[in-house]
């Protein structure tokens, strides 16, 4: 007779889970509520990263002036800005070079020409780096001036 008691303690057991590894709190509370384990914060987080990546998809596409002013209002407004950095030094950790455009003055050595591309930051973190046309001066690369038939004389 004991070890039919035995047994059925066992069953008992067994019918309430008991021997079975303990599932977490999270596991439980999602299998019962039936409801994903995905963080509210981090799944609207993860949603707008890429609907600011599909606004810089339209924004390179664009070939309206209208689109382009909006998507760039849009977008400063939940802190995303365009850069467009002409006339500033150019900075290999913010800028990408993406050619050069000579020059004589030798002020403008270094500085930014133009923007190919335009880069974007998120609340001062660097999404994508603009791409820029630097000025060189010939001067700068030769270290010699320039004379007029374009040949250059050493100093």
């Amino acid at each position: 007779m004991r070890r039919q008691q035995g047994l059925g303690i066992a069953s008992l057991g067994r019918d309430l889970g008991l021997g079975k590894p303990r599932q977490s709190s999270e596991t439980l509370m999602a299998t019962l509520s039936n409801e994903s384990l995905v963080d509210p914060l981090d799944q609207a987080l993860a949603e707008r990263e890429k609907l600011i990546e599909l606004c810089m998809y339209a924004f390179d596409r664009t070939r309206s002036a209208g689109v382009t002013e909006r998507l760039t209002e849009g977008m400063s407004t939940v802190g995303v800005t365009a850069l467009r950095p002409d006339g500033e030094r150019f900075d290999p950790t913010r800028h990408e070079a993406g050619g050069t455009a000579a020059t004589g003055d030798r002020s403008l050595d270094g500085v930014i020409a133009e923007t190919e591309v335009l880069g974007f930051s998120d609340r001062g973190r660097m999404l994508r780096a603009p791409v820029v046309v630097v000025y060189r001066s010939h001067t700068a690369s030769s270290g010699a001036e320039p004379t007029s038939s374009g040949e250059s004389s050493a100093s």
